[in-house]
């Protein structure tokens, strides 16, 4: 006999998940059947082909912990024109991926589709044809409960939701998850945006601008994947343990061809073995470096004085100096990469070459002209006039001779910006130099003014306000073609050059028509946590609205005095207090601090990890320097002495930013422990 229908709505839904992954194992089933051996005609096209299953095949994972489906939307009319005309209603569950039975009806809807964006847009004063929005809560990846919001009923009250809640403060152990499940309608707004504008997010800490910006990018690679499959996407953090902790959130998502890189990765053109000082540092990252540069890869151009004379068979041809000038300056004028003219440059005296011979009775072609343009003469005239550059080599003349630097940087720099620029000690070659960070920037725009960039379709820049102008233009040259979106908080920019303000930084990037939104609801702080740090705003932001919180959690701020003597073992009890609960620990902490706190830890038994080591259930507590901080949240987070963490800046504007950082990266507690004297504006 058949099973009789369950009665009982959460076990319906429990069936409905056994279900669809049941249908999600079939799909990838049907993928790995696939026999390719009668298909393709090439071994090329049979290698894209095998390339593209298997991409197919890893994007149909089914994660064990990962729900299929974490909303239901039952829609008062249906949506589907073969339902339409019996007026009744439609149901769809919204997941992270599409899942479809054997007939291909649809049992789990992309969150991405636009069927399922009035899981995120729908109020009761906007119900968007919406009856009942139901969420389902998970322990493990076992459905255990679901919550209704019945939109249409006028009757019922609107009410916070509960399972939101939990999910916005499940314990975190792991890399960063995906935000799919509590998307919030100003977010969705972000995550929804055109693929052909850019858009800059200026996030309070907790508002969750990072997970908006990897969802964008989920979503645009869903309603454009042809257009960005071509032209790539790219994701750019702080540093790698940052890029190490959101690295799954864009699988969990199905999406898999997504690069991540640093900006030092970008312009790895140089090993960096050295390090400037910050007034070095800032003057290198300063916009006027990039006309200073321009200067310097044009000044080896020159004029010619006699004339290029071709020997073809028993001819001469005489292009004279003038016509050499002409065409010289001709290309000098135009908006092209100094690489591209000097690749044209022969081609036009050719060319000049070729209109004597016409004169003269000649009918040259094509193959003529090319013949022409790889005469020794011409290739004479253009070695003489427009040299080959090598950016590297470029960039070392230039921080290593004062006269060629004074040359380029005359009304651009001053002396003394000049002598802080310049290396202490010139570099003898490209390989044994000692480049800074800030050196391979300038090595990177050097390498762009001889020879473009590809362009990306679209990138995500994180934390960018601590980019200088000169990064900002790396980045830029990155999606010249493309979209990006700008993720930042002026309040936590800890460089000394750190931007002043958005429509600065996007017009460095050459966007300076992207439209700026900015989050200041936040979800993951903690309401007593964040009001706390924002006493820090006047100070480091002045313009910035302090951010507010939906989470009211009482006690989950402690500030504790302790004795200096004794405060290794107030840090060591904190962490064990902390442990004491679910989910990720961090232990954070002035730089200088952290070889003894490694000491004292390893000493009283207490395992940790550094930034980027992924936490276990063995392995919760994360011992991290405050210049690493950014960017990272854990469950309860200790920190340890504010007044070093400032101190540890080489200014107190910057050392404040890097302690409003460290005291917003808790999620549930925060318990800061300080001997010497809090911060005036913590007091």
């Amino acid at each position: 006999m058949p099973a009789t229908p369950t009665t009982d709505p959460l076990q319906r839904e429990r069936d409905h998940l056994a279900a669809s992954r049941s249908a999600l194992r079939a799909m990838r089933e049907d993928v790995q059947a696939l026999d390719l051996r009668d298909v393709t005609g090439t071994w090329v096209s049979a290698v894209v082909l095998q390339n593209q299953i298997e991409a197919r095949i890893a994007a149909l994972a089914d994660l064990a912990h990962t729900p299929l489906f974490f909303g239901r939307l039952d829609y008062l009319h249906a949506i589907s024109e073969e339902l339409s005309e019996g007026g009744g209603g439609e149901s769809f569950y919204i997941g992270r991926r599409h899942v479809h039975d054997a007939d291909g009806d649809p049992m789990v809807i992309d969150w991405r589709a636009p069927v399922s964006q009035p899981f995120y847009r729908a109020s009761r004063t906007e119900p968007l044809d919406v009856e009942r929005r139901r969420r389902f809560g998970y322990t493990g990846g076992e459905l255990t409960a679901y919550e209704d919001e019945h939109l249409s009923d006028p009757a019922e009250t609107d009410t916070a939701s509960a399972l939101l809640a939990a999910e916005i403060e499940k314990p975190r152990v792991g890399p960063m998850r995906d935000i799919v499940a509590t998307i919030q309608p100003e977010q969705d707004e972000i995550v929804r945006s055109d693929v052909t504008g850019t858009i800059c997010v200026q996030g309070a800490p907790g508002t969750g601008k990072t997970a908006v910006g990897l969802h964008r990018v989920a979503f645009l690679l869903y309603a454009h994947r042809e257009r960005l499959a071509r032209t790539g996407t790219l994701v750019i953090g702080p540093n790698n343990a940052f890029l190490s902790y959101i690295e799954q959130v864009l699988p969990a998502l199905g999406e898999l061809d997504v690069a991540q890189a640093t900006v030092q990765q970008l312009v790895g053109h140089v090993e960096v073995r050295g390090e400037d000082t910050p007034e070095a540092a800032r003057l290198k990252g300063d916009a006027r470096l990039a006309e200073v540069l321009r200067r310097a890869v044009r000044a080896g151009i020159t004029l010619p004085t006699e004339p290029c004379v071709v020997v073809r068979g028993s001819r001469r041809w005489r292009v004279p100096a003038y016509e050499l000038v002409e065409i010289i300056e001709e290309l000098k004028g135009r908006e092209i990469r100094y690489g591209a003219a000097r690749d044209a440059l022969p081609q036009r005296i050719a060319h000049a070459v070729l209109l004597k011979m016409e004169q003269g009775g000649e009918a040259p072609d094509d193959r003529v002209q090319d013949a022409v343009a790889r005469n020794a003469a011409v290739k004479a005239v253009v070695k003489e006039c427009w040299p080959a550059v090598d950016p590297a080599k470029l960039v070392l003349r230039l921080l290593s001779e004062p006269a060629f630097l004074a040359e380029c940087a005359e009304g651009l720099l001053t002396p003394e910006e000049q002598l802080a620029v310049l290396w202490p000690k010139p570099g003898r070659s490209v390989r044994t130099a000692r480049w800074t960070p800030a050196d391979a920037v300038l090595v990177d725009e050097a390498t762009d003014l001889v020879q473009r960039t590809p362009s990306l379709g679209h990138v995500v820049l994180d934390e960018a306000q601590d980019l200088s102008p000169m990064q900002y233009r790396a980045v830029g040259r990155r999606c010249t073609t493309g979209s990006a979106t700008v993720l930042g908080d002026l309040a936590q920019g800890t460089t000394p050059w750190a931007t002043a303000s958005w429509p600065d930084a996007l017009r460095h990037l050459g966007k300076p028509d992207a439209h700026v939104e900015e989050l200041t609801k936040g979800f993951r702080v903690p309401e007593e946590v964040i009001a706390y740090a924002s006493r820090l705003l006047p100070a480091i932001a002045p313009g910035l609205a302090p951010a507010s919180s939906v989470r009211e959690a009482p006690g989950s701020l402690a500030v504790r005095r302790v004795e200096e003597d004794g405060s290794t073992e107030a840090v060591l009890a904190a962490c064990r207090e902390a442990l004491e609960h679910e989910g990720s620990t961090g232990l954070i902490a002035a730089d200088a601090r952290i070889p003894r706190l490694a000491e004292a830890l390893t000493a009283a038994g207490l395992p940790h990890l550094s930034p980027g080591e992924e936490t276990s259930e063995q392995a919760r507590l994360t011992l991290v320097p405050a210049s690493l901080a950014k960017g990272l949240e854990y469950d309860y987070v200790v920190l340890d002495e504010p007044a070093a963490v400032v101190a540890g800046e080489p200014d107190e504007r910057t050392g404040l930013r890097r302690l409003y950082v460290a005291l917003t990266r808790a999620v549930s507690g925060l318990t800061v422990l300080h001997s010497e004297p809090l911060p005036e504006q913590l007091r």
